[in-house]
């Protein structure tokens, strides 16, 4: 053991500053604060996009557009999806279920049946919305539509 390899114990140093503990500490007076202004006092809070006073950014660019609020959205579900899911697992019913145990939609979410592909296989299809086409080829190969 020499004299230049001592260190103190570990967490026995403090690293947070000690602020408004009096002039010596050298962090006395304003308390790393600085002199008036709303950042001295205490409260202060900065406004989400304050700018210190200049026009914000959200205030300084144009608006435009409409967001619907009552837009109801769906996953999409194509019937050659239906077909490859028929095939693997077997199945002649296709519902919500299904759909999750296999990974393509999740727990809360709406589905839509689309038109892409070919089905071949007699399948009973439960879905929220069909398309029109999805509807046509799905009861031609055979199989049943219901909407939930």
């Amino acid at each position: 053991m020499k004299l230049h390899t001592l260190k103190p114990a570990a967490g026995s140093i403090k690293t947070r500053k000690r602020i408004g503990r009096g002039p010596g500490s050298g962090r006395g007076g304003t308390s790393t604060r600085g002199h008036k202004g709303a950042k001295q006092r205490s409260g202060y809070k900065k406004k989400i996009g304050f700018e210190g006073g200049q026009m914000p950014l959200q205030r300084r660019l144009p608006k435009f557009g409409f967001k619907n609020i009552n837009r109801v959205e769906y996953k999409a579900i194509n019937v050659s999806t239906l077909q490859t899911l028929a095939e693997e697992k077997n199945l002649t019913t296709i519902g919500l279920e299904e759909l999750r145990a296999a990974g393509f939609i999740s727990k809360n979410q709406l589905v839509k049946i689309l038109a892409k592909g070919e089905l071949t296989a007699k399948v009973d299809v439960a879905a929220h919305a069909f398309s029109k086409k999805a509807e046509e080829i799905i009861t031609a190969a055979g199989g049943t539509v219901t909407k939930l």
